[in-house]
């Protein structure tokens, strides 16, 4: 592949609702420039983009693959992202390295969920966007209805350039507005019937246009001849400022409308030249630095993806932001201060890749087997260290508890899952003290499913994912004193251990403590270490359920000992026994944790979420504008919200976002104590 210029260099980014049509629009794409011969289906899962097992079984992206096609003197970096919400980590590393954004609609469907949702994440990054309305074949395809819809749902100057020729069956084509020129395979005129739609449509272009340029609106009132080169370069500047939103029509099924796209992507989205300077840390001074998009800059290099291929080992996509990249170098990784060995660099297309001898600032490539290097770092010189900004992960709030299946996995588990995070650094992986689980957490169920997925065909290692167990605790409602004496006579020395208690309920949160008051040597200062752990280990296993005893405060008092018979297990044994003793006599009780739960939903479905929140025993704390939306804040057992990614994409159909974040604990309700009591010592049963 030849080197290109960065001001012929376009990375555009393709988002739309699951469904919408674009890893079929890439292929037709990668087809139309003479990048493949024949063009791959979903269904059939032998797309370019759709490589990995996971998504030829689902028919769907869950990751995102760069297809680099080349149209006559433009190199055009298309960057295929998911459509389906679990797998938003994607979408926003791929944002992070585009200049602009393809929306695709679908025609038939309009304005969906996952359209509104990749909105928001470009209003979000600023970057320019055209819109594409994909699948006029389909039956029920409308152009001005979803048009419509778009104005009506994001507000803002949508301006089409094009008019789709029929619909569904009849679709054959497009009139372009700005020359009124008609491509089908048939004929270059525009037909008759349509002749005073497009005529309205392009005075309505004429309007929109003008409202951008002030020198351009004197001259649409003062009814001035406007020229296509004037509507053109105008609307090019506009859609670069992120003023209007050209929209496009056609069919990546039928290969109609995409060499038009492809030239609405080098016309109205920014070339890495035209865009304002980054600004970077120097790793040294720790001062902002603007670094120009230039091949004469310093290098900085942002790693966007990282992929781990078995045969191949680890594969770091970046994208070069100023100066050049050369092959078989040394490159300084400024986030962890390490330099890194420079094979040879290769462009990414789906999974093949084509060596390259540089990779010049704008343009994206990839690199295999660096060490330390991972998603998030900058890549620059040891003499010149830069770090660019990152972008932001969303929050993995859907938990699993793993539970490996064979001893082989068990092993294997502790050196996969890093490496599982290396390529999705939206995973998290954590281990909870209290039940002793290794929990994965991800953006929902899809999420959590493909990633095991991976973790057995990449890793080898097969796990069981169940709920993870609440981690619940014990403590006393009142103070209480007890006594327990360990007596024990047999051949030899005996057995003795005599103390006395006293446990006292602690203010909530404060954990556990062991004192002791002992006067006139009652208990010798030698046993005293023996009667605390004896306290710590019954305290560990808790007495109601099995769960660690908290918030309560444990003195030991009183006792006796004897000269030959007692030892420290004797006092070990005799402490154990009395604070369980005094623990039942003193109301025990579970305690159950309590998290801030934040809901930011539409004004339409916040009702069913406040009804929905009373269910699980919440605590609704208020209800505050956000942005548009409501913010609903709870407090809400966790219990009741381990599986809440799916309620509530399943209340707002999608629309709706939340946090939760560990509060404090509270007291289970009566009636569900029992019942957790039961369950736990069912559980102990079956292990036995």
């Amino acid at each position: 592949m030849p080197t290109y210029t960065t001001d012929s260099i376009r990375n555009v980014v393709l988002l739309s609702h699951s469904g919408a049509g674009k890893t079929s629009l890439s292929e037709v794409m990668l087809f139309n420039t003479g990048a493949i011969s024949r063009v791959g289906k979903v269904d059939s899962g032998n797309t370019v983009s759709d490589y990995e097992p996971e998504e030829a079984k689902r028919q769907i992206s869950v990751s995102l693959s760069v297809i680099p096609i080349t149209l006559q003197s433009n190199k055009i970096n298309i960057i295929d992202t998911p459509g389906y919400p679990d797998f938003v980590g994607e979408v926003k590393a791929g944002m992070h390295v585009a200049d602009g954004a393809v929306l695709l609609v679908c025609a038939a469907s309009g304005v969906e969920v996952g359209t509104e949702l990749m909105w928001q994440y470009a209003e979000e990054s600023g970057i320019p966007r055209l819109a594409f309305i994909n699948k006029m074949d389909r039956e029920n395809a409308d152009f001005q209805r979803t048009l419509e819809e778009l104005r009506e749902k994001f507000g803002r100057v949508f301006v089409p350039v094009q008019l789709p020729i029929g619909a569904h069956s009849n679709f054959k084509g497009v009139i372009d507005l700005i020359h009124m020129k008609a491509y089908t395979p048939e004929e270059a005129e525009l037909p008759d019937s349509l002749k005073d739609e497009a005529e309205s449509m392009r005075d309505k272009l004429l309007e929109a246009v003008a409202e951008i340029d002030d020198d351009l609106m004197m001259k649409y009132l003062e009814g001035e001849e406007i020229s296509a080169e004037e509507i053109y370069s105008t609307l090019q500047e506009g859609s670069k400022a992120g003023k209007a939103v050209p929209v496009l029509a056609g069919s990546a099924m039928q290969n109609a409308g995409i060499p038009q796209l492809l030239k609405g992507i080098c016309d109205y989205i920014p070339s890495p030249k035209e865009n304002k300077a980054i600004e970077a840390t120097s790793g040294s001074s720790q001062q902002t630095e603007a670094i120009e998009p230039s091949p004469d800059s310093p290098l900085a290099a942002y790693v966007f993806k990282t992929t781990v291929d078995p045969y191949v080992g680890k594969i770091t996509c970046f994208r070069t932001y100023s100066g050049t990249f050369p092959s078989n170098s040394q490159a300084w990784n400024s986030n962890k201060q390490q330099a890194e060995r420079v094979a040879q660099i290769s462009m990414l297309r789906g999974k093949t890749q084509e060596g390259v001898p540089e990779v010049i600032a704008g343009d994206i490539g990839c690199l295999t087997k660096l060490s330390v290097t991972n998603t998030g770092d900058t890549l620059s010189t040891e003499s010149h260290p830069l770090v660019l900004p990152s972008f932001e992960l969303p929050t993995p709030n859907y938990v699993v508890a793993l539970y490996p299946k064979t001893k082989i996995d068990v092993d294997k588990l502790s050196t996969a899952l890093p490496r599982l995070l290396e390529e999705d650094p939206s995973l998290e992986v954590r281990r909870e003290p209290d039940t002793a689980e290794i929990l994965l957490a991800g953006i929902g169920d899809s999420h959590i499913d493909v990633s095991l997925e991976r973790l057995q065909r990449k890793f080898g290692v097969e796990v069981e994912a169940k709920p993870p167990k609440v981690p619940y605790k014990e403590t006393i409602t009142v103070q209480t004193n007890a006594e327990y004496k360990h007596k024990k006579q047999t051949g030899g020395h005996g057995q003795y251990g005599h103390v006395l208690l006293e446990l006292v309920p602690s203010p909530r949160g404060t954990g556990f403590e062991f004192a002791e008051k002992v006067v006139g040597g009652a208990v010798p200062k030698n046993y005293i270490p023996a009667v605390e752990k004896g306290v710590t280990e019954a305290q560990n296993e808790g007495v109601l359920a099995g769960y660690p005893v908290v918030d309560v405060k444990v003195t030991l008092y009183d006792g006796s000992s004897h000269p030959v018979d007692s030892s420290d297990m004797s006092f070990k044994i005799a402490s154990s026994h009395a604070f369980k003793k005094g623990f039942t006599q003193a109301q025990p009780v579970l305690l159950e944790p309590i998290v801030n739960l934040k809901v930011i939903v539409s004004d339409n479905f916040t009702g069913d979420i406040i009804s929905d929140l009373n269910t699980k025993r919440a605590k609704v704390q208020g209800m505050t504008p956000y942005d548009g939306n409501q913010l609903i804040e709870a407090q809400v057992p966790l219990a009741e919200v381990q599986r809440y990614a799916v309620d509530i994409r399943s209340i707002t159909q999608g629309r709706g976002t939340y946090s939760v974040e560990f509060s404090h604990y509270e007291e289970v309700p009566a009636h569900l104590t029992q019942k957790i009591v039961e369950q736990r010592k069912a559980e102990k049963e079956q292990k036995e």
